[in-house]
């Protein structure tokens, strides 16, 4: 840390110098050529004066309750009087600096969320077929996620996983997710791939994850689960919504995953759609009707998410148009 040489006379200032041994002494004048993500301690007057943006810990004498308040306003980490430091000042140092980078951290995040979203997939173009999401973190970052991805002309890929619990580290999997699922061909090899990755890491997360393929020719579905809730869903006109239930485990519990294979095929007007839990969290009532209120809500197209929500929500939903 940084000790900023006052420009006034400070009749404490050897005793407090000498007491913070491991403080670098610098001069104002020489503040641009210093890292301004480290803490300095510098005298109240000093701080109000030049206003220099190192985070900083003001110096006051006892009079000087104003100033102190003056420099609180103006982003001064603390403030302590000359002659009155803290019990133990190396460890309130530390502590004032882990609280710093805890805020810098909160900070970074809405950029980190702008970033997390660019990895989402563009829109393609598709013959015959619309794909529509929704993505909504609870905070912000999520750590559910979806992609997609040509195979060719006439097939595409597709998964929606949900990582357990929530923070960075949920997040973070699901961009590791993006960059390593090596583009895959199959529902059984994605899951597979990523399974074997997640067990090899040794990450103490699991995903739930539906993966499908899609040929854009034959209209023919191909997908497979692993733990997921709440299944996929397909939806055809003038009959009832069919629930697409399957048994399997999350990603990243045993190598010997075992992933079963499905195939259906989307009729005209039909709408294969996949969700995570955070979908169900904003209907009352117990898991049942839960599912039961979010088929209904997905079936009229009257699903909306919450300003709000508890959960991360994502979804994913293949319409065939023609």
């Amino acid at each position: 840390m940084y000790f900023i040489q006052p420009t006034r006379n400070i009749p404490y200032l050897d005793q407090v110098i000498n007491t913070l041994p491991s403080v670098q002494m610098i001069q104002i004048d020489d503040i641009d050529l210093y890292d301004p993500t480290i803490i300095a301690i510098a005298d109240v007057q000093d701080y109000l004066i030049h206003q220099w943006n190192l985070p900083t810990i003001v110096m006051a004498f006892e009079n000087e309750g104003t100033a102190l308040a003056q420099a609180w306003e103006l982003g001064a980490l603390a403030g302590w009087i000359w002659n009155r430091l803290p019990a133990n000042p190396e460890h309130s140092l530390l502590k004032i600096d882990a609280q710093y980078k805890r805020n810098q951290d909160s900070r970074d995040l809405p950029s980190a969320a702008e970033l997390q979203k660019r990895l989402l997939p563009n829109p393609i173009e598709l013959t015959n077929y619309r794909i529509e999401t929704l993505f909504q973190p609870s905070a912000y970052l999520s750590g559910d996620w979806y992609d997609y991805w040509k195979l060719s002309d006439k097939e595409i890929i597709f998964y929606l996983a949900d990582v357990s619990g929530h923070g960075v580290t949920s997040s973070l999997l699901t961009s590791w997710m993006a960059a390593f699922h090596g583009r895959s061909k199959t529902p059984r090899e994605l899951i597979k791939k990523l399974n074997g990755m997640l067990v090899q890491e040794n990450i103490e997360k699991h995903i739930t994850m539906i993966a499908g393929t899609l040929n854009l020719e034959t209209h023919v579905l191909k997908w497979s689960s692993a733990g997921h809730y709440p299944p996929a869903i397909m939806f055809e006109p003038n009959h009832p919504p069919k629930i697409l239930n399957t048994s399997s485990f999350p990603l990243g519990l045993t190598e010997d995953l075992e992933v079963e294979e499905f195939e259906c095929v989307l009729n005209k007007h039909s709408r294969f759609i996949i969700c995570s839990d955070g979908a169900l969290e904003p209907f009352d009532g117990g898991l049942n009707e839960q599912f039961e209120q979010l088929v209904f809500h997905l079936q009229n197209q009257s699903f909306q998410a919450p300003e709000h929500v508890a959960d991360d929500i994502a979804i994913l939903s293949l319409c065939r148009m023609n």
